[in-house]
């Protein structure tokens, strides 16, 4: 993963949770029925999967701690205009198309090594295809950036795979209180915190 796209994503993530809504905690939100979003429970775990190759469970959680796939879900339907929602759905099956093309089984059926192997082609991919088309850190950017009405070219379907998981682990529970450092009441401002190699980032 670039380092420094994760990190504008995490700024842009918390930052924009911290204007857009209440400025002393996070809200916890209901869940939103997966009926509707369009998207199946089989698509959720297809989602979950992909995720999880993306940000893998180590000693902190993965995308499948936080079902980053229903968050895709939801996330596709409440933000994407109908192009990338489009994109997105077609890139399911591209998806599964890559892998049985490579290794002669569904993205589901791969090994670990597969699922990175291939995983890690697409994202490389994914980025010579974005900035051929003049786009830049599709992935870091949050997902309502796009109008409906947009000309724009369509970025790679990869690109909105990570995306949706950067956005939507970091900003759960699991991702943000138990990978990023988390103060539920955080006292005054100090923008002058000696970094000390390996800590994480904050999200509050």
């Amino acid at each position: 993963m670039n380092r420094r796209d994760l990190l504008k994503l995490i700024t842009a993530a918390t930052g924009a949770a911290f204007v857009g809504t209440n400025p002393l905690a996070y809200e916890l939100r209901p869940d939103v029925p997966l009926a509707d979003t369009g998207f199946t429970k089989d698509d959720v775990a297809f989602l979950n999967e992909v995720g999880e190759v993306i940000i893998p469970r180590t000693d902190t959680p993965g995308a499948k701690d936080s079902n980053v796939g229903q968050i895709m879900a939801v996330l596709v339907a409440d933000c994407y205009p109908s192009v990338l929602r489009k994109t997105f759905r077609d890139g399911m099956k591209k998806l599964d198309a890559e892998a049985t093309s490579e290794f002669g089984k569904v993205f589901l059926l791969l090994d670990k090594t597969q699922r990175h192997s291939l995983v890690s082609r697409l994202d490389e991919e994914a980025r010579e295809y974005n900035h051929k088309m003049g786009l830049w850190s599709v992935a870091s950017q949050l997902p309502n950036q796009r109008r409906e009405a947009s000309q724009a070219p369509v970025p790679h379907y990869f690109s909105l795979f990570k995306q949706l998981t950067l956005f939507g682990f970091f900003t759960s529970k699991e991702g943000g209180t138990k990978v990023l450092r988390y103060v539920p009441v955080p006292g005054k401002y100090d923008g002058n915190i000696e970094y000390k190699k390996g800590q994480k980032a904050w999200a509050t």
